[in-house]
């Protein structure tokens, strides 16, 4: 009860602070969509309900939210179990789990600046987030309580997985290091969230920037008249009337090259594919790389790891570098 009364002071705070809302003429009250378990099938967010600057309060609101169940978790007084640390876990985050899937799965389709904003602004608070559930102590210790007792418990096959599970992402994340070693890997984390967020933008930047204007329909010779009106209609869409873009998408060989007749086109379009990101300019992501690199090589060796791909492969099917390589040696 403590958990829903704080949630409710939480988002109506927000809300009530918030300018972005969405009004309701049922009721006349403004209602963030995201806020409230859908009805529709499966749950499936109620996108025709919402907008853009329903994102920021609603994250903040479910960070808010999780706060409360964590400390509801670790400020008890009974001695840790199954149900009172792993399955109070495990239901902890709803509104945050269900704002994150509907923003990520709406950002990688239809992007815009105001939800890049949003996504920029929210990379290094949701890592820090993260890091507050898995970095924290008192929390960690209960989690180890349980699985340190886990072949005296009474628990089914999937109860022991989530015990396991939630043991194991606590010690990957670096609960067991010091409070130095900590705030570190909470810097590194932040960082890399941010600078992943970078690289996304920086792609769709660059996918944008570089779609091949084509001056004559002669040059299109190969594809189909389909095709070729949506070229037109690409072209429309970003005043060059009566020219025809050809876009590029996320891959290295663009499926224009099999039907495209015009050698001189395919080799534009080829080249325009491949300097992606490393041709110079504000979309160069070169330098992105090389830093995310040196840091996900130093959070490996702060877990006791000798590289990222070790820290990686642990938690995969090949679990070992040394397995990955025998199998690309065998491949011929």
């Amino acid at each position: 009860m403590r958990m829903r009364i704080a949630f409710a002071a939480v988002v109506g705070l927000t809300l009530a602070a918030s300018a972005c809302t969405e009004s309701d003429p049922n009721s006349g009250v403004d209602v963030n969509p995201l806020l409230s378990q859908s009805s529709l099938p499966l749950q499936m967010p109620h996108f025709d309900r919402v907008e853009n600057h329903h994102f920021a309060p609603a994250f903040d609101a479910g960070m808010a939210e999780q706060r409360e169940e964590i400390l509801a978790i670790t400020e008890q007084s009974d001695p840790p179990t199954f149900e009172n640390t792993l399955v109070a876990l495990e239901r902890s985050g709803k509104t945050l789990d269900r704002v994150s899937r509907a923003f990520f799965n709406l950002i990688s389709t239809v992007s815009n600046p105001e939800m890049q904003a949003v996504r920029t602004e929210y990379a290094a608070k949701l890592a820090a987030h993260n890091d507050e559930i898995l970095l924290n102590g008192p929390l960690f210790e209960r989690v180890r309580a349980v699985f340190e007792q886990l072949d005296e418990l009474d628990l089914d096959p999937e109860s022991r997985r989530l015990v396991e599970r939630y043991h194991r992402d606590h010690v990957r994340a670096g609960a067991q290091l010091d409070e130095a070693q900590k705030e570190r890997m909470k810097e590194i984390n932040g960082e890399l969230a941010e600078l992943g967020t970078r690289f996304s933008q920086n792609v769709l930047n660059e996918v944008n920037d570089l779609a091949v204007v084509v001056e004559d329909r002669d040059e299109l010779v190969g594809l189909s008249e389909g095709e070729i009106a949506g070229a037109a209609a690409a072209a429309t869409g970003r005043g060059l009337e009566g020219k025809y873009v050809i876009p590029l998408l996320n891959t290295s060989g663009q499926p224009a090259l099999a039907s495209l007749e015009n050698r001189a086109l395919r080799q534009r379009l080829h080249e325009a594919s491949l300097s992606r990101g490393s041709r110079g300019g504000d979309y160069d992501n070169r330098e992105v790389l090389t830093r995310v690199a040196r840091l996900r090589a130093e959070r490996a060796r702060l877990l006791g790891y000798p590289n990222h791909a070790a820290y990686i492969l642990e938690n995969q099917t090949a679990l070992t570098t040394e397995a990955v390589n025998e199998r690309l040696a065998g491949l011929t």
